[in-house]
């Protein structure tokens, strides 16, 4: 076993990748309408899957005031497409403003207000490198489930808070949150047509690869 991370080394690798001011004007708009979006250590991850992905097309659950989704538009392909769901309209129009301000083209942010659940399914099959999940912790199973048809093979799928405030790690805790959160965490480890890892960063994201197989 490694020693712990001291809270200052945390803290180095969180902020490691700096933040710009168009990101903290979408934090602060989050913060005005109570909505806590991935952090920096964890925004910088995808952003960084999406580059190595070289993603032309990522689905994220959980719009918000565009955080992640600024995050994930920087590393994808200029021609990629972000399609993001998010229950709440109001959120959505921060999120566009966001875009705006960062000269993202509007074509490239679609948008789709409504329930993951049932906005998923309307989606093709096979079509998505990254799935990117920060919505309804009861829905996380559900959501996975919907990812591994929409990824094309090699396609990863991630899930922030995969930690949830350190409850998943704290058998005592049984909340319904943190039991999705923590089965998820358990298929994924126990799928053999996924390769997956928990990195903590933020509040831990955890990633899973769709491996190849001769049905996919």
């Amino acid at each position: 076993m490694t020693t712990p991370l001291k809270p200052a080394s945390w803290t180095y690798s969180e902020e490691y990748v700096a933040e710009d001011d168009l990101l903290a004007r979408a934090r602060g708009r989050a913060e005005e309408v109570g909505v806590v979006p991935i952090g920096p250590g964890g925004g910088a991850a995808l952003r960084f899957l999406a580059s190595v992905l070289e993603a032309r097309a990522v689905v994220e659950i959980g719009t918000g005031t565009g955080v992640s989704g600024l995050w994930l538009l920087r590393g994808m392909r200029p021609d990629g497409v972000l399609t993001s769901v998010d229950t709440e309209a109001e959120h959505q129009r921060l999120a566009r403003e966001t875009f705006n301000e960062a000269g993202i083209p509007a074509q490239r942010a679609r948008l789709i207000p409504g329930s993951a659940l049932e906005v998923l399914p309307r989606l093709t099959d096979g079509h998505y490198d990254v799935v990117f999940c920060d919505g309804d912790k009861r829905e996380y199973p559900d959501y996975l489930g919907e990812a591994l048809r929409l990824l094309r093979p090699g396609g990863v799928v991630a899930f922030d808070n995969a930690l949830w405030h350190d409850r998943v790690a704290d058998p005592a805790q049984r909340d319904e949150e943190t039991i999705a959160v923590r089965e998820l965490g358990r298929t994924i480890a126990d799928n053999e047509n996924l390769v997956g890892v928990l990195l903590p960063v933020g509040d831990g994201l955890l990633l899973a690869k769709k491996v190849w197989t001769p049905e996919s």
